[in-house]
């Protein structure tokens, strides 16, 4: 008969897992309606929930039930110093070209937008803008994944000209800007300015388990959960040797959700391991990047009121 054996231990899960997806970032604003106003208008969302802490309030926005963006109002607190480590952008992700150029005609029209550029990086179209306190935009659809390319190990992407006029023309309707909120639309990515790429990779690899996809191109890495393009970027373009962020307005937390309480189990291991701090509620780990950014990773169903208590 079989010689009874020891169950053996389970194995610590290296990576996150391939359904993790991006959630709602926080970004801190001196004008709340200010910029509640200019992301109702240009970005077409609509305002969910607040609530008041303090002298604080907090301001959930997003597009039908899906929360996109908390607001928290923290008029004390200095301007976003583009040198210092923090957000690069905020990768707001709709289903098909229609939404995406309605998207970006409000975003155009408004006054208080500063349109940057517009790139085909092969993966995806994009739009870039900047929000009247600084913090970056893009607005993008992904191609079919079955299109993309991958070469020596890294997803192949490019940034070739995309004309947004030429884009407009062929994909904007009357029809999709009136609708407005009620097209759908999610955090698709983070893009981060950082210190220094190597202790990055530490963090977002290694202890948080997303797994690269681009590497070698200059001064920035591209990383994902099941094999996406990447749902995080840090780049030190203009933050190289930046040390923990200071108390300022822009970027407060990157969210993350996981399928199931299994995979924050498999987290809280990855960073024991590591010596690394974090807090657990039961649905949410949060800890503290090295540049001092709150990171949170959740289980599904996120609601209003979960965003407003952090």
């Amino acid at each position: 008969m079989p010689t009874p054996t020891t169950p053996a231990a389970p194995v610590e899960e290296a990576v996150l897992a391939p359904a993790t997806a991006m959630d709602a970032v926080t970004l801190h604003v001196g004008d709340l309606e200010g910029m509640s106003t200019y992301y109702a208008n240009a970005i077409a969302m609509e305002p969910l929930e607040e609530r008041s802490r303090g002298r604080q309030v907090h301001r959930v926005l997003g597009r039908g039930t899906t929360p996109l963006l908390r607001l928290v109002h923290t008029p004390d607190l200095p301007t976003v110093d583009p040198r210092q480590a923090g957000l690069f952008h905020t990768a707001f992700l709709f289903d098909d070209a229609t939404s995406l150029s309605a998207t970006v005609y409000r975003a155009a029209q408004d006054p208080r937008s500063r349109f940057v550029g517009s790139s085909d990086h092969l993966v995806s179209e994009a739009f870039y803008f900047t929000d009247p306190e600084g913090n970056g935009i893009e607005l993008y659809t992904d191609r079919d994944r079955d299109l993309w390319l991958h070469r020596d190990g890294n997803l192949v992407m490019g940034t070739e000209y995309l004309d947004p006029n030429a884009y407009l023309r062929t994909h904007l309707s009357q029809e999709a800007v009136d609708a407005g909120p009620a097209l759908a639309g999610r955090v698709g990515h983070v893009h981060l300015q950082v210190g220094d790429i190597a202790a990055a990779e530490s963090f977002y690899l290694d202890a948080l388990g997303f797994e690269a996809t681009v590497r070698g191109y200059p001064g920035a890495l591209f990383a994902s959960a099941g094999g996406y393009h990447h749902h995080v970027a840090m780049n030190t373009w203009n933050s190289r040797g930046a040390g923990p962020r200071a108390s300022t307005l822009g970027l407060g937390d990157v969210a993350v959700t996981v399928p199931g309480r299994e995979d924050l189990d498999a987290l809280a291991a990855r960073l024991r391991a590591r010596g690394l701090t974090f807090a657990d509620d039961g649905r949410a780990i949060t800890l503290r990047d090295p540049w001092d950014t709150q990171v949170t990773v959740s289980v599904p169903g996120t609601t209003t009121a979960d965003l407003l208590a952090r």
